[in-house]
């Protein structure tokens, strides 16, 4: 496999298919099912991070012990629930021709559960365009651990990578693992959030990436 410009590590939910907020009400309800209620916005700002850490944060160490699987259960459903209502992003589709024509090798990693990745992919049209598609099945820890671009890096045998989310869990996952990163703000995060999370570049949509392709510089993955 050849991999002439590097490895571009593109996350789905968020980046791709408008989801963010789909995926905060889902939490929200499953929450409620097990008699706690958390604010939609405090569950936004950890919209990126993978089920297996959400719980947690934004509840406690208690509720995790308590209802942590049945919660994760619940959300599965309530998610399942509004797979009709998810569309693709405005270029997601370009986005992924770009940076395959451009020499890139990509991978595709989602914390989201394996069918929902399935169904998205389907969406954006993807096609035979990732090489290597990962999520959460593939891993213990999802982001923001860096495990997910562990896998992706390992799976193509990448040397140099970059990444592309729209989250700052996103961003601070390329972080621990030494990768630049570049983020897209079709998650709900402000610049500011972006930028202290690690993130490289900040760019407003997909669309703006597309158009200036050179802004995605892998690199090596670096040692803090």
């Amino acid at each position: 496999m050849t991999d002439a410009r590097g490895t571009v590590i593109l996350d789905v939910d968020g980046t791709l298919v408008d989801t963010n907020y789909h995926h905060a009400l889902g939490w929200y309800r499953a929450f409620r099912q097990y008699g706690v209620t958390i604010p939609v916005w405090t569950i936004h700002r950890h919209i990126g991070m993978g089920g297996d850490q959400l719980v947690a944060a934004v509840a406690g160490d208690d509720v995790e012990r308590e209802h942590g699987d049945d919660i994760r259960a619940a959300w599965t459903e309530q998610a399942d629930a509004m797979l009709d209502e998810i569309a693709a992003l405005p270029g997601a589709h370009d986005l992924l021709e770009a940076i395959v024509g451009a020499g890139f090798t990509l991978v595709m990693a989602s914390s989201g559960k394996p069918h929902h990745v399935e169904r998205y992919a389907d969406l954006i049209g993807a096609g035979d365009l990732a090489s290597e598609w990962v999520s959460s099945g593939d891993v213990e820890r999802t982001k923001p651990a860096p495990d997910l671009l562990g896998v992706a890096m390992e799976r193509v045998g990448a040397e140099a990578a970059v990444v592309v989310g729209d989250s700052v869990w996103d961003c601070q996952a390329a972080e621990r693992l030494g990768l630049p990163s570049v983020a897209v703000r079709t998650g709900g995060f402000s610049n500011e959030e972006l930028r202290e999370a690690g993130a490289s570049e900040v760019v407003a949509s997909v669309e703006e990436l597309t158009a200036d392709i050179d802004q995605l510089k892998p690199r090596a993955p670096q040692q803090a």
